[in-house]
């Protein structure tokens, strides 16, 4: 195996923890919920699995991760962008 294989699989096991914290979280308060480390898994597995597809060269799983990226990102800026007007106010 491979050191590339590796990184890959780390991405998607990461990735992939993101539906099991969700879900506890959510049966936790009795519905649902996206609590913070959802947001946090996602970058990470995202990028992590963006740079194995960028090894591989493969141009739909590095767009498909460069827009997830993207959005994980922007929730986690709207997320940071409110607490930081309630802390003002």
């Amino acid at each position: 195996m491979n050191a590339w294989l590796i990184v890959g699989f780390a991405g998607q096991i990461v990735f992939g923890m993101r539906f099991l914290i969700q879900w506890i979280c959510s049966e936790r308060k009795g519905e649902s919920v996206i609590p913070l480390a959802f947001w946090y898994c996602s970058i990470v597995g995202g990028l992590t699995l963006l740079a194995y597809a960028i090894h591989r060269k493969d141009p739909v799983f590095i767009m498909g991760q460069l827009f997830g990226v993207f959005v994980y990102s922007r929730n986690l800026y709207l997320i940071f962008s409110k607490k930081s007007k309630q802390y003002k106010n």
